[in-house]
C-alpha cells in the first residue's frame, strides 16, 4: 500500500507498531523542515558526495542490497482465523507483527512527497543538491524502518551520514507551525508524551468507551483529510501526526496499544484538532471523543 502525506496517520499507525518508528518520524519531520542551509548539509554527508564513477556505481550496489534487506520487515496480510478463534483477537496479533506499508512506499513518500514540488525551501536549492540530500533521508528512514531485521553494520551505514550532521533529530519540528490550533495541539501532545502508566489506562479507557463510533470516525478522518488536500494543508497535517508519533512513543505506549486502536483515537483527536477551523461539529465531535471523554471534569 503506498503512503501519502494527506493519509499520514496510515503511516503513523505503522510507525507507532515498529521498534524504531519514532526514529523513522525523526527523519520524515526534519525533511519537511529543512530549509536551504540543511539541506545543503545534508547533501555534503551523502555517500557519493564527490564520488567518482565507479564508487558510485559500487554505491548503488550497496543500496539496493540493504532495501532488499529491510523487505523483510513482516507486511499485514488478509486473516484468516481458524475454527474457533476470536477474528478480533486474531487480527490485533497480527497488526502487532506486520505494517500496512512497505520500506518501498516509505522511501517514495519521502522522496516524492516530503522532498516534493511543494516543499518550501527546494526551489532555493540545486537539483544534484536536492537529490544527494534526498539519499540520507532515504537511507537513514530505511535504516530506522528495517532496524529489526537489518545487519548491524549495514544499518549503521544507512543511519551514520544523518546522524552526524543532523544532532538535533528527535526534537526536529517540534516548534513548527501547525496552523490555528497549534498551542491547542502542542498541549495535548505534551500531556500524552508524558504519559505514566495511569494516563494510559485511562486513554485506552477512553478509547474503548467510543468503540461504537468506529464507522463515523473513519468517514470524519476522511473527511479532514479532504479538508487539509483543498486546502493547502497537507504538509502541515502530516507533521502534525509525525509528531503525534513521538507523543505516542514517548507516553510508553506498546505496538500492542498501536494495533488495539489507542493510535488511531491520537490520531483522530489530532486531525480534529489541526482541521478544526474547516470541519463541522459532527465530525469533529466524533474525532475528539475520547479527548474530550479523558478531560471531562470527574462527575
Amino acid at each position: 500500500m503506498p503512503y501519502s502525506l494527506v493519509s499520514a496517520a496510515t503511516l503513523g499507525f505503522d510507525l507507532v507498531r515498529l521498534p524504531a518508528g519514532r526514529a523513522v518520524a525523526d527523519v520524515l519531520l526534519t525533511g519537511l523542515v529543512a530549509g536551504p542551509a540543511e539541506v545543503g548539509a545534508l547533501a555534503r554527508v551523502a555517500r557519493t558526495h564527490g564520488a567518482d564513477r565507479e564508487q558510485r556505481t559500487l554505491l548503488a550496489v550497496r543500496a539496493r542490497r540493504a532495501r532488499e534487506l529491510a523487505a523483510a520487515v513482516p507486511q499485514l496480510r488478509s486473516v484468516s482465523p481458524g475454527q474457533g478463534e476470536d477474528r478480533t483477537a486474531v487480527l490485533v496479533a497480527q497488526l502487532e507483527r506486520g505494517t500496512i506499508g512497505s520500506t518501498a512506499a516509505l522511501e517514495r513518500l519521502l522522496r516524492e512527497d516530503v522532498l516534493g514540488p511543494e516543499h518550501p525551501a527546494l526551489s532555493r536549492v540545486a537539483g544534484d543538491v536536492r537529490d544527494q540530500a534526498a539519499d540520507v533521508l532515504a537511507d537513514a528512514a530505511v535504516g530506522a524502518w528495517a532496524a529489526d531485521v537489518l545487519p548491524p553494520l549495514v544499518r549503521r551505514e544507512l543511519v551514520l551520514p544523518f546522524a552526524g550532521v543532523v544532532r538535533d533529530a528527535t526534537t526536529r519540528g517540534a516548534d513548527a507551525d501547525l496552523g490555528p490550533a497549534t498551542p491547542e495541539l502542542r498541549s495535548l501532545l505534551a500531556v500524552v508524551g508524558a504519559f505514566d502508566a495511569r494516563g494510559r489506562e485511562r486513554w485506552r479507557a477512553a478509547v474503548e468507551d467510543g468503540r461504537a463510533g468506529q464507522r463515523p470516525w473513519a468517514a470524519a478522518m476522511h473527511e479532514a483529510s479532504w479538508a487539509a488536500h483543498v486546502s493547502g494543508r497537507t504538509r502541515t497535517l502530516a507533521t502534525a501526526q509525525l509528531l503525534a508519533v513521538r507523543a505516542f512513543v514517548d507516553g510508553g505506549f506498546s505496538a500492542h496499544d498501536g494495533a488495539a486502536g489507542s493510535w488511531n483515537a491520537l490520531a483522530g483527536v489530532v486531525q480534529a484538532m489541526t482541521m478544526a477551523d474547516l470541519l463541522d461539529g459532527s465530525a469533529a465531535g466524533v474525532l475528539r471523543a475520547p479527548w474530550t471523554r479523558l478531560t471531562a471534569p470527574p462527575r
